[in-house]
Formats: C-alpha cells, sequence, structure tokens
C-alpha cells in the first residue's frame, strides 16, 4: 500500500458554502496560488455549472496553477460535466469530481430511484467525464450512511468505468471515527478492483469529529485527505487541513509522507480568516490564538523551565511567532519573574514576593494585564 498521503483542499468550494464566506475572482486566484505554494495536491476550486462566476473562476485558476491538480465539482448530470471541462480546459492537471447519493435516505427522498439506477447513472456520467479530463474522482454522497455492501459494488462498479479515485463522504458527519475506519476497511477488503483507485475522505464535522473520523479512514487504507483551511465548510465545517498536516507530523508512526510545509499553516490560516471574514475561535487547535498560549500558573511553570513540558508542537514549526505567558489571576511567581526579566527588571527573591501581592491585587481588577501596567509595578517595588 502507498505510503504517500494526498491533501486535497476544497476550501474553494466547500468552503466557499458558508454563509458570508463568499469570495470575488481576484481572492480566489490569491488564495489558489498560496495553496499551490503550501503544498496541496489537489485544488477544489468551486463548482462550474453553478453560477458564471464559477465557471470563470475555475477557469482562470486552472490556466494559472501549473504544479497542482485543479479540481471541478459536478453532479452526474452530463451538462455538469461538460461545462467543467470546458473550465478545465487549459489545466495543466484536470480532474472532475462527479458524483450521487448513495443512502437509502438519498437514493428514496432525494432522488426517487433505486440502487440499480443509482449505480447506471454513476457509471454513466464517470465513462462520459472521462473522455473529457484526464482524471476522474467519484463521490457516493452520504457514504457515512450507505450501507457497506452497496457501497462496495458502487465503488467496484465506478473504478470500472474509469474512476481512480472514490470519495466516501461522511456528508452529515454521523459516523463515529471506529465506524468510518470499519467503513474504508471494508471498501480496502472487498471491492476486487480497489488496487486500480485510491479511496478518499471527506468528513464533515456536525458532531465534532470530522478530523478523527479522516484519521480513522487513513489508518484503514485511504491515502487521499479532502479538506479545508481552518475547517470552515457546510454547516459545522470540514475536515481541517492543519489538523490532519500536524496528527501525521506528531504521529510518525502512521508512516505516510505528503507535500504540506506547515511552516505556512498559520498564515494560511490568517488569510483564510480575513478573506472569508470568518473568525477563528482562539482555542482552534493548531491556528487559534490561544493554541501556544499559557495563563495558568503550573502550566507557565513548565513551559518556561522546558517548553515541551506542556506543547508538544514547536509554533515555529506551524509559522507561529511563539510561546505565550499570559498574565491573569491563576498565574504564579514563575510567570511574573519571566516578565520583569523580558522588561529589564532583576528582582530579588523578596522583591518578587512583594511585586506578586501587588500583581494578584492588580490582576483580580484588570481583565488584560499590560507591559504598562508591569513598570508601574516594578518600579514601586524597587523604590
Amino acid at each position: 500500500m502507498s505510503k504517500r498521503l494526498y491533501f486535497f483542499d476544497t476550501t474553494l468550494r466547500d468552503g466557499e458554502q458558508v454563509p458570508g464566506c463568499q469570495l470575488d475572482i481576484p481572492e480566489k486566484l490569491l488564495i489558489a496560488k498560496e495553496l499551490e505554494l503550501l503544498g496541496v495536491d489537489i485544488i477544489e476550486s468551486g463548482f462550474p455549472v453553478s453560477s458564471p462566476g464559477d465557471f470563470k473562476a475555475v477557469q482562470l485558476i486552472s490556466n494559472m496553477i501549473k504544479k497542482t491538480t485543479v479540481c471541478g465539482l459536478t453532479r452526474a448530470v452530463e451538462n455538469d460535466i461538460i461545462v467543467a471541462a470546458q473550465a478545465l480546459k487549459n489545466a495543466v492537471n484536470g480532474r472532475i469530481h462527479t458524483g450521487i447519493g448513495t443512502s437509502e435516505s438519498h437514493i428514496k427522498f432525494k432522488l426517487k430511484s433505486t440502487q440499480e439506477e443509482i449505480i447506471e447513472r454513476g457509471v454513466k456520467a464517470v465513462k462520459f467525464a472521462r473522455n473529457l479530463v484526464p482524471e476522474v474522482e467519484f463521490y457516493a454522497e452520504d457514504a457515512g450512511r450507505t450501507d457497506n455492501e452497496f457501497l462496495a459494488r458502487v465503488t467496484e462498479s465506478m473504478i470500472d468505468a474509469g474512476a481512480t479515485i472514490i470519495n466516501i463522504p461522511d456528508t452529515t458527519g454521523y459516523c463515529l471515527p471506529h465506524q468510518y475506519g470499519e467503513k474504508i476497511a471494508y471498501l480496502m477488503n472487498n471491492v476486487p478492483n480497489i488496487d486500480k483507485a485510491i479511496l478518499s475522505t471527506h468528513c464533515h464535522n456536525d458532531l465534532g469529529m470530522a478530523t478523527a473520523n479522516s484519521v480513522a479512514g487513513i489508518m484503514a487504507g485511504a491515502r487521499q485527505v479532502e479538506c479545508t483551511i481552518n475547517g470552515i465548510g457546510e454547516r459545522a465545517g470540514n475536515t481541517s487541513l492543519e489538523e490532519v498536516a500536524m496528527i501525521l507530523s506528531q504521529h510518525k508512526h502512521i508512516g505516510l509522507s505528503h507535500k504540506i510545509d506547515s511552516t505556512m499553516l498559520t498564515s494560511m490560516s490568517k488569510l483564510i480568516e480575513e478573506k472569508m471574514n470568518m473568525p477563528v475561535q482562539p482555542n482552534k487547535a493548531i491556528v487559534g490564538g490561544n493554541a501556544f498560549s499559557h495563563s495558568s500558573g503550573i502550566h507557565q511553570d513548565g513551559v518556561i523551565k522546558n517548553r515541551e513540558t506542556y506543547e508538544i508542537i514547536d509554533p515555529a514549526d506551524v509559522g507561529a511567532k511563539g510561546s505565550e505567558i499570559i498574565l491573569t489571576a491563576r498565574s504564579g511567581r514563575a510567570a511574573l519573574h519571566y516578565h520583569a526579566k523580558k522588561l529589564g527588571y532583576t528582582l530579588s527573591v523578596n522583591e518578587l514576593n512583594d511585586s506578586y501581592e501587588s500583581f494578584l491585587e492588580l490582576a483580580d481588577n484588570e481583565r488584560n494585564i499590560e507591559d504598562k501596567h508591569l513598570v508601574e509595578l516594578f518600579e514601586q517595588v524597587e523604590a
């Protein structure tokens, strides 16, 4: 089995489906270029048939991007596929991502169809797309709630039709990690022609398990992960690219290589936050404002003595400015002494004890303790 994991970024497609996150074309071009520099393998740049603006964005990104595969989304509809192929015409590496719902709910209520008709429509779409672009990926929408035996039949049929990547989306974020991992493992073990394709994860975060499910899928044999910067996306969002990249970095025993330049993760996060007007929660893993901040006295003492005591990631590895010791009423003497040294004050043990008592009174009354407060405090102690 391949030891290479491919990162498929859908920030410009699934991410842009978030209300209020619409981008103009220059912004999309800027983000696409940065994604290429970041090292993603595939950029899903839009849904060409959905609007003239989306078509133009996919077309211009296809003209600009040279090293990364550019992908356009379609339904299993002939006109969708024709329009996507036109938008991708000048791509050095072009891919059509087509598919259809496969769960009982989608087949019965959304599509009002049957399992056999779904396979027939999927095969027809894949064969048609395969004649227009070099690479076709098929998505089995709502695969997370699709019966595994039927999903295996779908997968085998789409590979026979010419799809070389099969996307297994947990569209509603329903699965538990062990369920999603078992689903990928079932396909790896029960699809006769699985060696001719790559399985892909595409997990949503409705129950807060998108990243965990993706990693479970990867460990079970998936070799493409579909994700977004900051985990943005429909409803509660998608798998977070930065989380998967750093999980692989921290857990080297997983044994998969990739091309992501982790030192760009923080700047990439800030770019998406700014352009898509989607604030990143401070406690967001890897790129949140508090990801490397410490306010508890016990934690601060440990980090000051050795950063790795409470940090498993070096901030520099993700392009962050460094660990931060934040002074609050829960901070201890070690943190106060640390800030005194940064400000050029050398305090004796007695001066530190005296200043600490005054500091606690200050911290109970000030939400944000700034350098000017500390300077005033230390000057009083030295006087």
